[in-house]
């Protein structure tokens, strides 16, 4: 009778205790108060069940000997869960999908001390994510002031739940985090004039004008020698100036231009003049118009049409035909570009083509392709007004402009070593 009593009660306590749910084992992890549910079963029913519940328990890591829902032959106390140590317990050891909510954990009825779990040492980055089991697991009723989180196991990578989240919804916009005020009471009540105060009336009204002149359209003066410069050469050294300038505002002005050359001690050999009405036709190109006078030689007067401005790749570009009062028509196309090597020492190519319709022997000039200039000069800019230059540059007459060369004893290939200044105001 003793052995049947000692058996029973066995299987009662491993019943009732495997078929609480797993959220009576976290409610607060103190078994002093008594849980509803637990009915008792007896006979085969109990013993299979708590074959059933003790391989679950061996399942989640619990030592549960072999044997244990048999009956012996001495008195057997019920399972003590008061002095099981859950402190080596890993629930990720539970099977992924098992139900935990069949589990029933005896309470101390008969007189037993509370149970308390030390989940101290207690690995919860073992737990496998996103499992059933985990999911239906009631936390609301868990006494955390007691747990000890020191040696929780922390879990280093995402869960593959939470690659999924979007987290773009928890962040609001930039512009919905700045609110939009009205502007102050005080904004614009100072008085209109209130420079005057400070500078008094006579030096802002002298800033005023100043502003309307640089802004608003108004009349200026620019004058700008280009090439102003000596030329080292076999035979007589030479020299040559290119110089041009204006007067008007951003989109009409009077432009002017003069250029020559020369061999020291001896006549100019050309030498022009011309003065023409620019209008701006794009943000960086001008139209002109206008008269060309020739100062030396036969006396020619030229009336001029053309184009002056920049062009991509800030190559700038004068290009212009001319028609004399003899009936010449020639053309001349002049470009140049300013390589920066640093902020003031500038690297500058130049080219200028030369080209005629007709051949004029009193000019020395030929049909169609007249003459061919390159150089290159180096310049250093003291200040954006005033840089001197060193360079060299290369000048071919053409076809039958270098029969007319020849024919004047003059070489027909000119090499020009050059030292000049450019600058401008």
């Amino acid at each position: 009778m003793k052995t049947f009593l000692a058996s029973l009660l066995a299987s009662l306590a491993a019943g009732t205790m495997l078929s609480a749910p797993a959220s009576a084992q976290h409610a607060g992890h103190d078994t002093s108060q008594p849980q509803p549910g637990a009915q008792p079963v007896t006979g085969q029913d109990a013993a299979d069940r708590c074959a059933q519940e003790a391989q679950r328990h061996r399942d989640m890591g619990h030592a549960v000997a072999d044997g244990a829902c048999e009956p012996t032959a001495s008195d057997q106390p019920a399972m003590d869960h008061g002095t099981m140590d859950h402190s080596q317990m890993s629930q990720g050891a539970m099977a992924e999908g098992e139900e935990s909510s069949g589990m029933e954990m005896p309470m101390a009825q008969s007189g037993q001390e509370s149970m308390e779990m030390d989940h101290s040492q207690m690995n919860h980055g073992d737990m496998p994510q996103g499992q059933a089991s985990q999911s239906e697991m009631d936390h609301s009723q868990m006494d955390h002031s007691q747990m000890d989180h020191s040696q929780m196991g922390q879990v280093s990578a995402p869960s593959p739940a939470m690659q999924g989240m979007d987290h773009s919804a928890m962040q609001g916009s930039a512009d919905d985090m700045i609110p939009l005020l009205p502007p102050p009471p005080e904004a614009g009540s100072g008085p209109a004039r209130a420079g005057i105060a400070i500078w008094g009336e006579e030096a802002m009204n002298e800033a005023r004008q100043e502003l309307v002149r640089e802004t608003d359209g108004g009349m200026r003066l620019w004058i700008q020698g280009d090439r102003v410069e000596y030329r080292a050469r076999e035979g007589a050294d030479g020299y040559l100036w290119d110089v041009q300038g204006y007067y008007g505002g951003d989109i009409n002005k009077f432009w002017f231009k003069s250029e020559g050359e020369g061999s020291f001690g001896e006549a100019v050999e050309g030498a022009e003049m011309q003065a023409l009405w620019s209008r701006a036709i794009a943000p960086f190109f001008d139209l002109q118009g206008g008269i060309r006078q020739d100062l030396t030689g036969p006396e020619r007067t030229h009336a001029v049409i053309g184009i002056q401005g920049l062009i991509p790749y800030q190559f700038e570009v004068d290009a212009a035909a001319f028609v004399s009062n003899k009936g010449d028509v020639t053309a001349r196309i002049e470009a140049e570009v300013d390589q920066r090597i640093t902020q003031r020492l500038i690297l500058q190519p130049r080219a200028e083509i030369a080209l005629s319709a007709q051949d004029i022997p009193e000019l020395g000039v030929g049909a169609g392709l007249d003459t061919i200039e390159a150089g290159l000069r180096l310049r250093y800019e003291f200040a954006r007004e005033f840089a001197p230059y060193i360079g060299v540059s290369q000048e071919w007459r053409i076809g039958d402009s270098a029969a007319y060369a020849r024919a004047a004893g003059e070489d027909p290939s000119v090499t020009n070593y050059v030292v000049g200044v450019r600058f401008w105001f």
